[in-house]
């Protein structure tokens, strides 16, 4: 059996980096026969997010097995219990409700506590395929002077592993719609889509990160007087909610919030609020985007050799 070494450099992370310089927060993954680049998820650990109920329910979901469902508090994401997707679907909506009924009961549940059921997505989180690709976009964005942090968050959770085209129209590794990619010079027409195109697709992606979302997620905590830096983990998460949901969505739950201050709380707020179309999946978003990169850290850590198995295409 052929011995194989790899070395993970993690380097620290210091707030008072400039936004432009991302060195200190590379992570050099090694083999005899291939090498890559990642973005640290140290951060992570360092502010406790790990500890945070709802990234580590969807690191669950992420892992588990369509045949599988985990019904869970809609507020925190607490696990009730495991049950087989086919038998919850089975028991109708009548007998869900008498289900849901006896967990509230059991676990001493308000009788308004929402409850859900969220069955595995192994089948779409397909984290071995999309990982050889997150070199090649972390490197596309840093050569645009764009944070590469968003090419790797954006890259683990929207397409992962494939090149689907989602029910609104979103194609490509960077899942863009139509109009944004023609916005930035890519030809989406009936004979041609480079939204299929990995580099082209990559600079579009980045140039929507740093020409509307970074500016509009500065302009909307300006607003309210939050200061930030723009290396701060809460501070790219937030800006990954402009990128979802759009910079007047985020707007609107940002001021129905009302904060004084950022940080984590603010996130875990936005995770809580609704307002205009900042609904349940915008608030699951970033909650995925930690998720995945917990998932990447363990592979990282575990399994470097089905990390680096294929090529980036």
């Amino acid at each position: 059996m052929k011995s194989l070494i790899f070395c993970v450099f993690f380097a620290p992370i210091y707030a008072q980096y400039p936004a432009e310089n991302w060195d200190h927060e590379m992570v050099e993954v090694k083999s005899p026969e291939k090498s890559g680049v990642l973005m640290s998820p140290q951060a992570i650990y360092d502010e406790k997010w790990n500890y945070l109920q709802q990234p580590l329910f969807w690191k669950k979901i992420m892992r588990l097995h369509p045949d599988s469902s985990l019904v869970n508090v809609a507020s925190n994401r607490k696990i009730l219990c495991t049950i087989s997707t086919k038998m919850w679907n089975l028991k109708g909506e009548a007998g869900r409700t008498r289900f849901k009924d006896s967990l509230r009961i059991a676990n001493n549940l308000p009788p308004g506590e929402k409850i859900l059921c969220t069955s595995g997505k192994s089948d779409f989180y397909r984290f071995e395929d999309v990982y050889p690709s997150l070199t090649k976009g972390i490197l596309a964005f840093e050569n645009m002077d764009v944070d590469p942090w968003y090419a790797q968050s954006i890259l683990l959770i929207e397409s992962p592993g494939k090149l689907a085209k989602s029910n609104v129209g979103a194609y490509g590794a960077f899942q863009l719609m139509p109009a944004v990619a023609r916005s930035y010079g890519l030809k989406v027409n009936k004979y041609v889509d480079e939204r299929k195109d990995f580099n082209r697709s990559a600079y579009a992606a980045a140039s929507l990160i740093n020409k509307i979302c970074i500016p509009a997620a500065r302009r909307i905590l300006d607003e309210k007087h939050i200061t930030y830096n723009e290396n701060d983990l809460w501070f790219r998460l937030f800006v990954m909610h402009v990128y979802h949901a759009g910079a007047g969505n985020v707007k609107a739950v940002v001021n129905k919030i009302n904060p004084t201050e950022g940080g984590q709380e603010l996130i875990m707020k936005m995770w809580k609020t609704e307002a205009g179309a900042f609904g349940n999946s915008s608030q699951n978003y970033t909650q995925l985007v930690l998720a995945s990169q917990l998932i990447l850290s363990d592979l990282v850590g575990n399994d470097c050799e089905k990390l680096f198995s294929c090529s980036a295409e």
